[in-house]
């Protein structure tokens, strides 16, 4: 990579063996073996007021994970599916954050969850936020259902299932790379500041 592209992982979950981590710190092996950077956002790790009309840029943790997202080249987005959705600690985070964390990322999604149906819906609206916040979530995205059992170190389907979470990540890095090299931004400046075409409006 001509310029070093650092990637961040966003772990939604409180859990202290969290699965969620797993998933997310496996994304980020992928990133790094794509010779990226690489930052865990551990959100255990932030005391974060919760989200209300109030101004939160006074608080330090707020304005550290606000930095440590911005700063990123690349997101990976981890989650835990509680209730047919991504977890609140997530949300609440989020929702403390804006277009100049999330604007113009490339962002990568994996999640876990306790049953069968895989963490599906949660990424589902995952997908929306990075929509609405201007983001370019990547189509590929890993869940790892049972998550329990499929990561367990004996488990038959472990090595699978971290496998499908590192190709996220090195998916991550390479579109990231690409969206930030020399050869991007000038296909950008050269169509901003291109003619527009008079036979447009025929």
């Amino acid at each position: 990579m001509p310029q070093e592209i650092i990637i961040a992982g966003i772990v939604g979950s409180l859990r202290e063996d969290s699965k969620t981590r797993l998933a997310v710190l496996a994304a980020l092996e992928g990133a790094a073996e794509s010779g990226a950077a690489t930052r865990l956002v551990d959100l255990r790790e932030y005391d974060l007021p919760f989200c209300n009309e109030d101004d939160t840029s006074s608080s330090p943790d707020v304005v550290r994970l606000r930095e440590d997202v911005r700063t990123a080249h690349g997101l990976i987005i981890g989650t835990p599916e509680y209730h047919g959705g991504y977890s609140g600690l997530l949300k609440n985070a989020i929702d403390l954050m804006g277009f100049d964390e999330f604007e113009g990322k490339i962002v990568g999604l994996v999640g876990v969850s306790g049953g069968a149906m895989g963490a599906s819906h949660a990424l589902q609206g995952l997908r929306a936020i990075g929509r609405a916040l201007h983001a370019w979530v990547i189509p590929q995205q890993a869940a790892v259902p049972d998550a329990s059992a499929a990561l367990a170190p004996e488990s038959p389907t472990r090595t699978r299932h971290l496998e499908r979470l590192r190709d996220v990540g090195v998916q991550v890095a390479r579109f990231a790379a690409l969206h930030n090299s020399p050869e991007a931004a000038e296909f950008l400046r050269a169509w901003e500041e291109a003619p527009s075409n008079p036979g447009a409006e025929l």
